[in-house]
């Protein structure tokens, strides 16, 4: 059964009975897969995504077809299934629950408990490949995705790399996109942007949760570091 069946039946069985919305999504997802901490690991990331899309989509006031596009990118979910993944994304649109007070219960649901967890980082960048579709990330969804940064203990200088990824980097800085400090010697930064590929490989994505179905957000960030590295090295050879 894949990770789209288990999470159809899982919003099929919440969306009926939920009464206080995000707080009995919460609760669903540790009993109903209290048993798998693996599947429970990527229900809960599958769950934190679609979730605070919609919250970032009623907090920027407009969903374009470029960012349901952006979306489908990341979720690239059968059509079987497409019914039920709006019924949760509906489900958090229409919650009086404010973002904030979901960010909080997804970053208990999937976070690891410390400063700048690779999860909640996962989390984030979707959002950010969402929320820059359209050709830029506009001032509201700016906004939304630095305070959910704060609430996911993302501290500035992670956020901003995270951040440098999502910009043209003929206007950004590459340096900040492998998040190295610009001066530090060559080997320095290809030991940074080596690590940086190897903890962004898909099997160390799929082993911390990430679902095998929503690698579009590793493609795009390894793209991003590659770019940026090339760019250093270009100008250093030029220099």
């Amino acid at each position: 059964m894949s990770i789209w069946d288990r999470l159809g039946d899982f919003i099929t069985r919440v969306s009926s009975s939920t009464t206080s919305g995000v707080a009995d999504v919460v609760e669903a997802v540790r009993t109903v897969f209290s048993g798998d901490a693996d599947l429970r690991r990527r229900i809960a990331f599958s769950v934190a995504m679609i979730a605070l899309s919609a919250k970032m989509a009623k907090a920027d006031g407009i969903v374009t077809q470029d960012e349901v596009r952006a979306f489908q990118e990341i979720f690239e979910v059968p059509p079987k299934e497409t019914r039920n993944v709006a019924r949760l994304f509906d489900l958090a649109q229409r919650d009086v629950a404010g973002f904030e007070t979901y960010a909080e219960r997804m970053a208990q649901l999937c976070g690891s408990g410390h400063s700048n967890c690779v999860m909640l980082e996962d989390i984030l960048d979707g959002l950010f490949h969402i929320a820059k579709a359209d050709g830029l990330v506009h001032e509201r969804e700016g906004i939304f995705l630095h305070r959910i940064a704060e609430i996911f203990r993302i501290d500035e200088t992670h956020y901003e790399s995270i951040m440098a990824r999502h910009v043209n980097l003929g206007a950004g800085d590459p340096y900040l996109v492998l998040g190295i400090e610009r001066g530090k010697p060559f080997e320095e930064v290809r030991k940074r942007y080596r690590k940086l590929v190897s903890d962004n490989h898909p099997d160390r994505l799929i082993a911390r949760g990430l679902p095998q179905e929503f690698i579009k957000i590793a493609t795009t960030r390894v793209a991003a570091i590659n770019a940026a590295y090339e760019m250093i090295e270009r100008g250093l050879r030029h220099a």
